[in-house]
């Protein structure tokens, strides 16, 4: 009798922590979003043991953030933050000899690693945006932003500044393009490439000019020669830079001199497209560096391309190979390097045997960021991140990917938050051609229910949701709210193949739509916990687009969407090719500018299906976005005010193409939940 009644309080005692443990787990909240701690750049110190790194975290109460630097072993011991915890530090660079450079205030300090204070190396007037040692440990290479007039008189630039400041007359004057850029009007300067004397503290301009090192979009990246004698970096000087894509990639001694072009046309390639990320094999006989060949398209394939020094030949490393290059680095027996390659909705990290041009996958899973190898060539650090989890530091193995994980800075935040991994589906789109998606259901998940749902239309069009943890489109925070989450990968997306990406130029409300429609109904019948009667849609800038487009075409679908959520999404191709700043991509994807051919434009513009409007919608935009300007936003909501549909507008006065500012976030969150309940619960 005694025995089982011991046995039936055993079992009582363990149904009932299991129920404690239950009712501890929790759904993710908007204060578990800002509270992670956001990890980047890491840096393996140059005798190998150590790995430098950043975590930033967000400050809700004074609506900004704060960066410190950390210290661990490569052996996940000895866990220290090295920056003081007073002024932000970034950009940690290891010194040859193994003290760590950063930036702090725009400037670059140095500090031992067992020093309490650093030494200021830099106080340039007008900042430092970019650094790097030279190989030699005596220079440091660094970009900043200067008035090319000026040369290197800063005393001129600061009484310049102060003289624009002082005016009472706050007008902005320009007779070309480009005037702004992304969230910021032309100031007249160019980001120039500088070289310090790390002994003496002095420093020349290298490419003084009228352009930018590195151009302003799609490209960056310098380095040195092994020897420390070169520097390679790219550059566009074309004359309309606001309509091309041609960033080269140039040389100059670091005692100063004439620019040498070094991207130069080879058999099967001009160069016009855009080149980036240049770098020096470790035994200098090879200049690297990705190519796009087609002009002006800046979602082309990137080809990783090698110049041999000796003999001036080029060589495409991956001309056969249907892949998509994020970075790269060298192994230090330059003989083979690793490749973070995007590849359907992951991005994996392989290496790639130079002679015999064969890829091995090292890291598969989940999404990876930055590569740091060695001085051996044994190990490379990198930051891996999943749908459930954001980044943490890890080091993996060069031989076969093996890996372990260094740092668990958001373990104990996430240890009871209930999140659900993603389940990849495939369906048969447009013209039968298999497309790619992928669910996320909401916490506390019972297949015996039903559920509403969102989908989601990821931007660019060029891009793909991936199984990230993303902090402005956050899937397992929508999920949270309730809604089982829809990502697809339509045309267009990265991460099929370059023809897959191709086809969305010159054709975006076309077989990306159909594809999004036909994966509508394939979720649908799939997935029988998801009501139907209960379905949205969401998106950010082609996203946003594809809202507008979905808005005059509802008809297409099965089962319309109850509502649509659409940020800074763009509206009329006409205007915004007027607003835009970077001309190359809509006179890509619509064959050139609209006087001249004004098919695309007209067949593709949502504005030219107002008629057909009926959806309630949401429209969010930043006033501060010179990508898609805040007036595409303004257009569909008076569209559909004005026919008398439900719709709400949310301008941020303060926010570019994204909202990052936290209260902003919050706000942002709050506001799209409360929509869509409205309509979906």
């Amino acid at each position: 009798m005694h025995g089982r009644m011991m046995t039936v309080l055993t079992v009582c005692l363990v149904f009932g922590m299991t129920a404690i443990h239950a009712v501890e787990k929790r759904a993710l909240t908007f204060d578990d979003l800002i509270a992670c701690k956001r990890l980047k750049d890491p840096r393996i110190s140059p005798n190998g043991k150590r790995i430098a790194f950043t975590a930033q975290i967000m400050n809700e109460a004074e609506n900004n953030s704060h960066t410190d630097i950390y210290l661990i072993g490569t052996d996940g011991k000895g866990l220290r933050r090295f920056s003081d915890g007073e002024k932000s530090a970034s950009s940690p660079r290891w010194s040859p000899d193994g003290r760590l450079a950063f930036l702090s205030g725009g400037q670059i300090w140095l500090q031992s690693i067992t020093d309490e204070k650093p030494t200021q190396l830099t106080s340039h007037y007008t900042g430092v945006d970019e650094f790097i040692w030279s190989p030699d440990g005596r220079q440091i290479a660094f970009t900043s932003r200067v008035y090319p007039e000026l040369g290197d008189d800063q005393a001129a630039m600061e009484k310049k500044d102060k003289d624009i400041e002082n005016s009472q007359v706050k007008a902005r004057v320009y007779e070309d393009l480009l005037y702004r850029h992304w969230d910021t009007w032309w100031d007249h300067k160019r980001s120039h490439l500088f070289i310090l004397d790390v002994a003496s503290g002095d420093f020349r301009d290298l490419t003084p000019g009228n352009y930018d090192v590195p151009p302003i979009a799609l490209s960056g990246g310098f380095a040195f020669s092994p020897d420390s004698r070169y520097l390679v970096f790219t550059s566009n000087h074309s004359k309309m830079v606001a309509a091309s894509t041609d960033n080269d990639v140039w040389r100059v001694p670091v005692i100063g001199g004439d620019l040498e072009l070094m991207s130069t046309s080879c058999k099967d390639r001009d160069f016009s497209g855009n080149e980036s990320d240049p770098q020096f094999s470790p035994d200098g006989r090879y200049l690297s560096f990705l190519s796009m060949k087609r002009a002006g398209f800046e979602s082309d394939k990137p080809d990783l391309f090698i110049l041999d020094m000796k003999r001036g030949k080029f060589k495409n490393l991956t001309e056969d190979k249907d892949i998509r290059i994020e970075s790269y680095a060298w192994l230090p027996d330059s003989k083979s390097l690793l490749l973070r390659i995007d590849e359907q909705a992951r991005l994996k990290i392989k290496r790639l045997d130079l002679k015999k041009g064969r890829l091995t996958e090292l890291v598969s899973p989940g999404n990876n960021r930055y590569l740091s190898v060695s001085p051996d060539g044994k190990t490379f650090a990198y930051l891996h991140e999943r749908t459930t989890r954001p980044f943490e530091l890890y080091v993996g193995s060069t031989r076969d990917g093996s890996s372990r994980q260094l740092t668990h800075f958001n373990d104990q935040l996430l240890a009871n938050v209930e999140m659900n991994d993603i389940e990849d589906f495939w369906f048969n789109g447009a013209k039968g051609d298999k497309v790619h998606g992928f669910i996320v259901k909401p916490p506390f998940f019972d297949e015996s229910k039903k559920y509403p749902a969102v989908f989601f239309v990821h931007g660019g069009p060029q891009g793909a949701w991936q199984d990230e943890w993303h902090y402005r489109w956050n899937i397992q925070m929508w999920a949270a709210q309730g809604y089982v989450m829809v990502m697809i990968n339509p045309r267009g997306s990265t991460g099929y193949g370059q023809k897959f990406t191709d086809e969305i130029s010159k054709d975006w409300g076309g077989k990306a739509f159909q594809d999004i429609v036909a994966g509508q109904s394939y979720v649908l019948d799939s997935f029988s916990f998801i009501d139907s009667q209960r379905i949205a849609a969401a998106g950010a800038s082609f996203g946003g687009y594809m809202m507008n487009w979905i808005e005059g075409h509802m008809d297409a679908f099965r089962v319309p969407f109850k509502t649509l959520v659409n940020h800074d999404g763009t509206f009329n191709l006409y205007t915004n090719f007027l607003t835009t700043e970077e001309l190359w991509f809509p006179e890509w994807e619509f064959n050139g500018p609209y006087w001249e051919d004004e098919e695309y434009y007209k067949k593709w513009s949502p504005h030219n299906y107002v008629n057909n409007f009926k959806t309630p919608m949401l429209i969010i935009h930043g006033e501060h976005d010179y990508r898609l300007a805040y007036t595409e936003g303004l257009m569909p909501f008076t569209a559909l005010r004005r026919k008398g549909i439900p719709a709400k507008l949310v301008i941020f006065p303060d926010e570019t193409h994204f909202v990052t500012k936290p209260q902003n976030s919050r706000f942002w969150h709050e506001t799209i939940f409360d929509w869509l309940d409205s309509y979906l619960k």
